[in-house]
């Protein structure tokens, strides 16, 4: 299977669950907020973010004006979070207390899409 693809359904899918889980449960998104401020958590998560990022940037550095570049700029866009919350903690933190409910929703709206963009491209579902 193509690298491409495997990623494409990957993060198709990681898309999906977390806008439906925080759809349906959107207290989760302040306790995601609340629990940043604990640094073993803050810690926890640096190194998920890091290694899903670094693991993405390996298999997947292609940038070619298409739909794989979706796949690339997820890769260093959490490389990127997880070594701010890890080297800088407290900004890191701040900067998440200014963003509000209503924007992180959006956030989640625009992964949303994204995430059945890549599900078509990953499984081919309509063809373009």
């Amino acid at each position: 299977m193509d690298v491409s693809i495997f990623l494409a359904q990957f993060w198709g899918w990681y898309l999906l669950i977390f806008f439906f889980v925080l759809s349906f449960n959107p207290i989760r998104i302040k306790q995601i907020f609340i629990d940043l401020s604990d640094h073993k958590f803050s810690i926890i998560t640096a190194f998920l973010a890091i290694i899903i990022g670094l693991i993405n940037i390996l298999l997947h550095n292609i940038w070619e004006p298409d739909w794989r570049f979706i796949i690339t700029a997820l890769g260093w866009i959490s490389l990127f979070i997880g070594l701010a919350l890890f080297i800088f903690p407290n900004p890191s933190r701040k900067r998440l207390e200014i963003i509000n409910v209503k924007l992180v929703q959006v956030i989640y709206v625009l992964l949303f899409l994204f995430g059945i963009f890549l599900l078509n491209m990953g499984y081919q579902l309509v063809q373009y």
